[in-house]
């Protein structure tokens, strides 16, 4: 959630931090700020809205400065006001900051604060940690500057209780800007003669391909020339100089009018990409050397847990029927905001996996965590090789989708499916699958790119279908087996973007109650590809049918006959095995709501209320 970008170095830092604000927009979108240093003084420009209401009220009334700090807001604390917006200053004015994160008992300093003399202008927990931070600057003693400026700051962070990515600038210390992090991310990108900050790399690898990525407990201090890390508790910080493995490019739109559209057809190469040297066909498996275990106790395996949130959960119900189906493993899917809460038994042959496209999502870095706390091995599946679970797991799996910019996950979730489709082909060569169907299985994963790009070869067929159930007021999802949680996704995708309510359910719990919504005008979309439940979907069908409730289906190539007959609309996938078909079929459900919500005149990168990673509880 939100999105910070600092800059200090010879160039003017307006136009470089408006680029990086653009860059992080998907990350919030309810208002923007810039504040900038120079001449011994700070100007801040602040505008509820879109960056683009930011940059003209610039261009009105223009500020300048080599070093300035910027974010993008989505708000938690506060509403959507310029009073609200970051930067936010200190009762003098001369220290200015930008906040991630939440501030749990931003009430009791701010009750503190206030009895204390100081006056607020709006109501987020922000605006109270700059005062906090402000209070102690001017109690701490020694000349007025950078080295005050991290005094004060530590001192500040020992009574926060919460998460805080922070950025902020003091115009008593005109050649740094500051920086520190616990529990939302914070990188620092290194360039010649200049140097950034960033809640994500993304807004900076137009400049610079050489990154710091944050631990918690960081403190920060960027010149233009160079820079600085040492530990909340005091002393140096150890870091690592990662090489970014994206370009600027690769966060472009490039010929494509949304990030999201441009993600759906990047598929058959992420696909391909998620499976690229993980597949052995001399040994008929999976190679998965990440996992960082011993075939000894892989095989020593009782039981998985798969936990994540959002998209990240129906790919792991997808990977609960998958590992179940290759390599007999009882597994269970959490969601991550809830792992942690329960008081879940937990067999010390319990493998944990964490999945998350950021690797920063705040519930599943806390599940991992207590996931560790109780001694289980905990691995990561998530795209972001230099991310907080990628560093704090025992091991895992990288993605390798590159960057995902749209707020609906689309890449993300077929990457993660087909990871777990590898994990659970080793796990079954361990076990019971012969040489022969781990060959198999090997052939039908490499043929999964080819038979994606067919089905984006229907996107216009599909838009078609979409435009005809646009003004739909609601519409439901049913599947079943290794389908019902894309039927969930499918959903979940429809209301992100189009604002349509959607629910997914199991095609047989149809008659248990929700057919009492079934009307002429609900559209239902059945998954129903040729697998060994096809005549039990048509059944539902049928029964949806009879009362009149239109009928959009997912199907098989060469087995449409059957569905032509009882559905008004039918999109086709190639033919797949079943434990590969939630990959297939879900890609359809993403072009339906895509084109639903392009028909429907929505914002479809920066849906309302959304942001694309959920780095607070």
């Amino acid at each position: 959630m939100c999105g910070i970008v600092g800059y200090i170095g010879r160039n003017e830092a307006v136009p470089v931090l408006l680029d990086g604000l653009r860059r992080l927009e998907y990350r919030g979108y309810d208002s923007a700020g810039i504040a900038t240093l120079g001449n011994g003084r700070i100007d801040v420009r602040k505008k509820t809205g879109r960056i683009a209401n930011l940059a003209e009220l610039i261009a009105q009334s223009p500020i300048a400065g080599h070093a300035g700090i910027s974010h993008t807001r989505w708000a938690t604390h506060g509403g959507i006001s310029d009073e609200n917006a970051h930067p936010h200053s200190d009762r003098s004015g001369r220290l200015f900051l930008c906040h991630n994160g939440v501030i749990e008992n931003y009430a009791s300093l701010r009750e503190q604060l206030v009895r204390e003399g100081h006056e607020f202008q709006g109501q987020t927990d922000t605006e109270v940690l700059t005062h906090l931070v402000g209070k102690h600057y001017d109690e701490a003693g020694g000349a007025p500057g950078s080295a005050r400026l991290v005094t004060a700051l530590r001192e500040a962070l020992r009574h926060v209780v919460g998460t805080y990515g922070i950025i902020l600038m003091h115009a008593d210390a005109p050649d740094v800007i500051v920086g520190a992090r616990r529990g939302s991310p914070l990188v620092i990108g290194i360039g010649k003669g200049e140097n950034f900050f960033a809640s994500d790399v993304s807004a900076v690898v137009a400049h610079t391909q050489q990154a710091v990525y944050l631990k918690d407990f960081d403190i920060a201090v960027l010149g233009a020339d160079d820079f600085e890390i040492t530990s909340l508790l005091g002393g140096a910080s150890g870091y690592e100089v990662t090489k970014v493995e994206f370009s600027a490019d690769d966060v472009s739109k490039g010929d494509f009018p949304h990030y999201m559209l441009k993600e759906i057809f990047e598929q058959p190469e992420t696909i391909r990409d998620a499976t690229r040297g993980r597949l052995s066909h001399e040994e008929a498996t999976a190679k998965l050397g990440g996992l960082g275990m011993t075939p000894e106790e892989l095989r020593n395996i009782d039981r998985i847990i798969l936990t994540g949130c959002g998209t990240a959960a129906h790919a792991a119900m997808c990977g609960e029927y998958i590992i179940e189906a290759l390599a007999h493993i009882p597994v269970e899917v959490e969601f991550a905001s809830e792992f942690r809460y329960r008081q879940l038994p937990l067999p010390k042959n319990t493998l944990v996996f964490c999945i998350s496209q950021s690797g920063e999502t705040a519930d599943t870095l806390a599940a991992l965590r207590e996931s560790r706390r109780k001694g289980l091995r905990t691995l990561g599946i998530c795209n972001n090789v230099a991310s907080t679970i990628a560093r704090e797991s025992d091991g895992g799996c990288y993605m390798h989708a590159g960057p995902e910019i749209g707020v609906a996950a689309t890449k993300s979730f077929t990457s993660q499916v087909t990871i777990l489709t590898l994990i659970a082909l080793l796990l079954g060569r361990m076990r019971h699958l012969s040489t022969t169907e781990g060959m198999r299985i090997i052939g039908e994963i490499e043929a999964l790119p080819d038979k994606v790009r067919r089905i984006l070869e229907q996107t216009d067929h599909i838009r078609r279908i979409a435009e005809k159930y646009a003004k739909s007021q609601a519409m439901m999802f049913l599947g079943r087996q290794f389908n019902y949680p894309v039927a969930m996704e499918g959903a979940l995708k429809m209301k992100e973007i189009s604002y349509i309510h959607a629910s997914g359910h199991p095609s047989a719990e149809l008659k248990h109650g929700i057919i009492a919504l079934i009307t002429p005008e609900l559209p239902t979309v059945v998954i129903a590809p040729e697998d060994s439940v096809f005549e039990k979907n048509l059944s539902n069908i049928e029964e949806v049918r009879a009362r009149k409730g239109p009928i959009i289906a997912i199907g098989t190539e060469g087995h449409e006959e059957a569905l032509r007959r009882v559905a008004d609309d039918l999109i086709t996938i190639p033919a797949c095995p079943d434990y590969l078909s939630p990959i297939l079929t879900s890609i359809p459900l993403q072009l339906l709501a895509y084109h639903t919500a392009v028909a429907l005149g929505c914002d479809v990168d920066k849906p309302r209320n959304l942001a694309k990673s959920v780095t607070v509880e």
